[in-house]
């Protein structure tokens, strides 16, 4: 298999489901080895037995994003199993929609602790890695609510996806030498995200709104033609949303 994937160690965050799921199944059908992170250990553990006995090479780690510890021990743990890591997929994310005046503090926190420290602790982690190796390839979930704020309901989701596209272009201007940065924003993805929000007016809305949702397959195809390029090629951002989808 010549297309730049294959052999490939990838290390992906959100794993037990959606995008990070789909990613997964994808990249390992294109050669990859890869590295599978979330909090639910079963599903993980079942995405292995699924993905070696198609003939893949496939681990897993029970990994919480919001402790800095645990994502380093992940990025540790792919390091041991097959000796480097060339590709962190940060995709582990929350969605929780509610309008500001519900002042929903713990939620946003939770929002802030995933969407944007998640993606800072995969860095602290992988790019020390990928600064010895002198190569490497950072790949970040964003959403086009970080290109246009949504709301009401989404503004402080919207923050952190505004905060990711912010910290990938600096990443890329800081470490892109021989470090490639994409940044992916997808539109209305078939996922378990939709139900992220506890407000129930808003989840009857967002669950409403993705209805018009197109397949994590085609986030996963994305994130694979950012990785197949040549090494002098860094695809800095991918926005995809259904062709029905406004916003």
């Amino acid at each position: 298999m010549s297309n730049n994937i294959s052999g490939k160690v990838v290390v992906i965050t959100g794993a037990s489901s959606g995008l990070g799921e789909a990613t997964a199944r994808h990249l390992s059908q294109l050669g990859a080895k890869v590295v599978l992170a979330a909090r639910r250990k079963e599903r993980l553990e079942q995405l292995v037995s699924e993905l070696v006995a198609a003939g893949g090479e496939a681990v897993a780690y029970q990994t919480d994003v919001t402790r800095a510890d645990e994502v380093k021990a992940l990025i540790q743990g792919a390091l041991d199993s097959f000796g480097r890591v060339d590709v962190l997929v940060n995709n582990a994310g929350l969605m929780a929609i509610a309008p500001l005046s519900d002042v929903r503090v713990e939620e946003w926190e939770r929002m802030i602790d995933i969407n944007i420290k998640g993606v800072l602790y995969g860095i602290a982690a992988a790019l020390p890695v990928f600064q010895q190796q002198n190569a490497g390839h950072f790949i970040n979930i964003a959403s086009v609510a970080g290109i246009k704020v949504f709301s009401p309901g989404g503004t402080v989701y919207s923050g952190t996806k505004f905060a990711v596209r912010a910290i990938s272009e600096g990443l890329r201007h800081e470490v892109g030498g021989s470090i490639r940065t994409t940044t992916i924003e997808p539109g209305a993805v078939d996922s378990e995200l939709k139900f992220g929000s506890a407000h129930q007016q808003s989840r009857d809305f967002v669950v409403d709104f993705y209805k018009q949702a197109i397949p994590a397959e085609s986030v996963a195809r994305a994130i694979a033609y950012a990785i197949e390029q040549p090494a002098d090629v860094d695809i800095n951002e991918i926005v995809l949303r259904p062709t029905v989808q406004e916003f």
